[in-house]
């Protein structure tokens, strides 16, 4: 592979640009989400128990362990920590010098410290793979604040091979986990026939795709199959045009998936790790035109490979899948040829080659770079040179031994051949989200229907109204919305909550109960500009929940464009009438450890009370926190298995457990919470 300088400047300038749109999307979110008045406080994730600051900095890794002796509470040390990661990003955005692994170490910090404390809302894969990338660039980007240089270093390539091996990981398993699901739908090549309208926020260009017919949904499907399966094998293909022909292969695809649905800065994050595949020849031909010589025969010989691997793979495609032209119906004709058997046995075969690939792959990385530091005159320079190749080829080969727990995950027997050390390094690893597995679109939801949860508010328990969110499907004559890069990430949880049960989203009884208290950070989650909220003056009286099943609306019959983008039919009853004091609400509000409201007049007796006042959090431990391993597969299988209420929190100590009715109240913090206690008591009475 020819030179990667310009390929990994434009990557950094990417990543912090994606940091950027990472922070400030999740800043504006906090008081709602995380705020003391919040639907999942923070400050429950934190238990001050008196260890010294680095056990606890061990056990849970987020700078918000600092908070109280900044006088500060949980909720403001996270939007501090959010302002900070987003000035920092945009100064490395506009300057290239801060463009440092010193910097990306520190957006790297500061976005772990948020997802340490941000429980379901924020345990998505792309929240993991940013915290991964954003590790690697720590690798990849030049020490200029330190060394005060911004030359080019000869293990550049060797480091910047990690964001090829992540992608190759990112693409393979997204693929291979469509099919060990025995999902229907991907096997019977239909699943884009309900993927655009049953996916978390569509755009409006996906009606549009909704309505290609059956036989071109179902070549799409198989073109996702090449794309994430097969293409990847060749980003290590010694052939440059055969990567440069996968890396428009895997731009095609994440462009079609930004023009047709809302995935905030995954997509963009992608189309950054794809970066990877190019060189600076590439590059500067994009830019204006240059010529590189070879030898005739040379050329010919690489021609006639390149040849050959696309001819294999379109016609592993055709028999595969069986492919026929159909001239009765103008179309072709597709169906899966092999079986669930045989994709099992090729992934047993291909898993274990695919990493002595990637250690053939890095080798000859590590191999070539140590050349050229041998070329480099001067003894002094000489020696620094292999000082440093040593150091970051050790960091490259521990990151990709690591990287293979998580891989290997896609094939039982693979994994189970791993070395015992290898697994305990992941282990120890793992709590700094170094490395993690992927495969989206597990499983096609929706089939019947896409499940849509709509809340509906009343004063008198007779008359409702629908409350409408800003981004979710809810008003049948709303377009869907454009929101990428920003992730409204409410509105994705209400889409995970409508696939199961309400016991199986704990948080939307915090939901429930922040909307009957009028909170307007939470009513801010759901419309931005309050006056658009039906309640707004005051608060509803009663709330409730259904269930609707939503469909895209179809042309009319005339080839016109129906006035409606959404059909729905109701389905049953999500969540029952409740009120503030109502037994039922209070129950499941004790249950989950939710009800803040009764405690929020109490002031906690820990050594740090006197900074932080609202810090409950060895009172109130919240259930909500679910193992990495559940959001790994929830994000995966997108069917809505939130078991918040089965989760374990890190960093937690039984022995330090306080029963919360030993705390003694000994001040109120406001006429509201007070007003509201008080008429708790009268309803008990």
């Amino acid at each position: 592979m020819g030179e990667v300088i310009l390929p990994r400047r434009i990557f950094l300038w990417c990543m912090a640009v994606i940091y950027l749109t990472a922070f400030v999307s999740l800043y504006v979110q906090i008081p709602g989400l995380y705020g003391n008045e919040g639907l999942l406080p923070a400050r429950w994730q934190l238990r001050y128990s008196g260890k010294p600051l680095g056990e606890q900095l061990l056990s849970s890794p987020t700078l918000l362990w600092l908070g109280p002796r900044l006088g500060l509470d949980t909720h403001t040390a996270m939007e501090l920590l959010c302002l900070v990661g987003a000035a920092l990003s945009l100064a490395a955005t506009l300057v290239e010098a801060l463009r440092d692994s010193v910097v990306f170490f520190c957006l790297w910090a500061l976005y772990l410290s948020m997802y340490k404390v941000g429980q379901v809302f924020l345990y998505f894969q792309w929240d993991n793979l940013l915290l991964e990338t954003g590790f690697l660039c720590i690798l990849v980007a030049p020490l200029t604040l330190i060394r005060g240089s911004r030359g080019v270093r000869e293990h550049d390539r060797v480091t910047f091979w990690l964001i090829r091996w992540l992608l190759f990981r990112l693409m393979f398993a997204s693929g291979v986990v469509k099919l060990t699901s025995r999902c229907p739908t991907w096997w019977g090549l239909t699943a884009l026939t309900y993927h655009y309208e049953t996916q978390c926020i569509p755009t409006p260009l996906a009606w549009f795709a909704h309505q290609f017919p059956v036989w071109w949904q179902k070549l799409s499907v198989m073109g996702t199959y090449i794309i994430e399966i097969a293409v990847p094998l060749l980003f290590f293909s010694p052939l440059r045009r055969l990567r440069l022909g996968s890396f428009y292969l895997q731009v095609l695809l994440q462009v079609l998936i930004i023009l047709t649905g809302n995935y905030n800065f995954f997509n963009l994050l992608t189309l950054t790790l794809c970066l990877s595949l190019l060189d600076d020849q590439h590059v500067r031909f994009c830019v204006h035109t240059t010529h590189t010589y070879y030898s005739k025969l040379w050329s010919w010989l690489c021609y006639l490979v390149e040849l050959a691997v696309w001819a294999l793979m379109i016609f592993g495609t055709i028999v595969l899948f069986d492919l026929q032209l159909d001239p009765k119906k103008n179309a072709i004709s597709s169906r899966t040829a092999f079986t669930y058997h045989q994709f099992n046995q090729f992934l047993k075969t291909v898993t274990i080659p695919c990493i002595w690939i990637g250690v053939l792959s890095l080798t000859w990385e590590i191999v070539t770079s140590m050349f050229r530091f041998a070329c480099v005159s001067g003894f002094l320079r000489r020696f620094c040179g292999t000082v440093q190749w040593t150091l970051f080829a050790a960091a490259t080969a521990a990151m990709f031994t690591v990287s293979l727990v998580p891989f290997t995950y896609i094939e039982f027997d693979s994994h189970g051949r791993l070395w015992p050390g290898v697994r305990r390094a992941y282990e120890v690893t793992d709590r700094f989200q170094l490395v993690n597995s992927y495969g989206l679109f597990r499983r096609m939801t929706g089939v019947g229907g896409r499940p849509e949860v709509v809340i509906e508010g009343s004063n008198d328990g007779v008359s409702w109204t629908e409350i409408e969110f800003m981004y979710k499907p809810g008003n049948l004559s709303a377009p869907p919305p454009l929101v990428t890069p920003h992730q409204p990430r409410l509105d994705w949880q209400m889409w995970f909550a409508a696939l199961g049960t309400h016991t199986q989203a704990p948080w939307f009884t915090s939901l429930i109960y922040r909307l009957l208290q009028g909170k307007r950070d939470v009513i801010e989650l759901i419309q931005t500009d309050v006056s658009q909220y039906p309640f707004h003056q005051q608060p509803p009286a009663f709330l409730r929940a259904h269930r609707y099943r939503y469909w895209f609306t179809e042309p009319k019959a005339d080839g016109s464009y129906p006035e409606r983008w959404w059909r729905r039919v109701y389905d049953e009853e999500f969540y029952p009438t409740v009120h503030l004091g109502n037994a039922f609400l209070e129950n499941m509000l004790n249950q989950y450890g939710l009800k803040v409201g009764a405690l929020s007049g109490q002031r906690c007796s820990c050594p740090h009370a006197n900074l932080d006042p609202h810090c409950m959090q060895h009172h109130h431990l919240s259930p909500s926190r679910i193992t990495k391993q559940e959001q790994t597969q929830n994000s995966e299988e997108e069917e809505g298995e939130d078991d918040e209420d089965e989760g374990e929190e890190e960093g937690e100590d039984d022995e330090d457990e306080v029963d919360e009715g030993e705390a003694e109240e000994k001040e109120t913090v406001g006429d509201d919470e007070q007003d509201e206690e008080q008429e708790e008591e009268e309803i008990k009475r």
